[in-house]
């Protein structure tokens, strides 16, 4: 089925937000075409009614002009509810367009999961404070298919990593969504060694992951469905994985998102 896309006018740009440690998002688009079974951003769809989380994506296409000549304070994470470089970004360029316009002096903090953000490089190295980062989480075969249907392969996004360093910007791995016995985050922060700043280490957010995730997790892994459903020893896992984390030196943030989210430092 052929994603839908949607061009709207966007009234404004930056977006206040309470994502912990930011000031502001960016979402030049809203829906992903990544897919991904478990996002957390599928919510949208309450008030998007466009159809199932993945088959469409609104663009913003002022969302250029909208940026320039703005600046704003405080850090600005690009995106919450997209991804700047899913798919139809290597044809329509909105993400880069939006770079190219925006005050080079922002604070700005970049996730994907696409190496397609090597594309930018020219546009990435003009900002003056750039975090970018990159998500990891070691899917591959018939649990990539499942979970992430539409993304880069594993091996892209740690070779994106690499380039981003050795073009010497400011890198991080967000290792995400950490599910118990799929997702080794100690593997993963091993293999990332060097080549990022600091890691973001996110447990699935077991509230907005939505039924047809956790049906899927049961049955492809149904020792990791059954801990994930078991709140108190989910939260247990949690708090045994910062630990582990903190003793073999992992640096960065830890992200939980029960009761309410809570964000540490490594």
């Amino acid at each position: 089925m052929p994603l839908k896309i949607i061009e709207v006018q966007a009234k404004s740009i930056f977006a206040r937000t309470g994502i912990p440690g930011a000031s502001y998002v960016i979402n030049q688009y809203v829906g992903c075409g990544h897919a991904c079974l478990y996002c957390y951003a599928k919510f949208m769809c309450r008030w998007k009614r466009h159809g199932e989380w993945g088959s469409w994506v609104e663009v913003k296409v002022n969302a250029p002009e909208l940026v320039r000549a703005r600046h704003v304070e405080g850090m600005v994470y690009m995106s919450s509810v997209s991804d700047p470089y899913q798919p139809v970004e290597r044809d329509l360029e909105l993400t880069r367009r939006v770079l190219e316009s925006m005050d080079k002096r922002i604070q700005l903090r970049i996730l994907t999961k696409s190496d397609l953000i090597l594309r930018d490089l020219d546009v990435l190295r003009e900002f003056k404070q750039l975090e970018v980062g990159l998500t990891v989480n070691g899917f591959e075969g018939e649990v990539k298919k499942l979970f992430e249907p539409n993304s880069p392969t594993h091996n892209a996004r740690v070779k994106a990593l690499e380039k981003l360093r050795e073009e010497g910007l400011k890198t991080y791995g967000f290792i995400s969504p950490v599910i118990p016995h799929l997702v080794n985050v100690e593997e993963l922060a091993a293999e990332l060694e060097g080549l990022v700043d600091f890691y973001i280490i996110e447990p699935l957010n077991v509230k907005l992951c939505g039924g047809r995730f956790l049906r899927t997790l049961q049955e492809v892994s149904p020792r990791s469905a059954r801990m994930v459903r078991d709140l108190e020893g989910y939260m247990r896992f949690q708090e045994t994985l910062r630990k582990r984390l903190e003793a073999i030196g992992v640096k960065g943030l830890f992200v939980r998102h029960y009761p309410k989210i809570h964000v540490c430092e490594l």
